[in-house]
């Protein structure tokens, strides 16, 4: 494995640390976990945005006042 270093402020080296599960955990599982939740939040985001768009043109929508005289807000 090659090894790198990179500069990151002393806050979000904090934020790293505070982010450790446990003791022996390495800086790298760290931002690989990190970067696996975005990835996995991504596609459940598109895919929320497509089934958003296919319900707007199907006219599955209401209007917010709907919903509030529904909810007695």
């Amino acid at each position: 494995m090659a090894t790198t270093t990179i500069q990151i402020s002393k806050d979000l080296l904090e934020d790293i640390k505070s982010r450790k599960m446990y003791d022996k955990e390495t800086y790298e599982d760290i931002i690989r976990d990190l970067l696996e939740d975005t990835m996995e939040l991504s596609k459940q985001t598109l895919a929320n945005i497509k089934k958003s768009e296919e319900d707007i043109k199907a006219g599955r929508v209401h209007k917010l006042e709907e919903i509030e005289k529904r909810l007695r807000i």
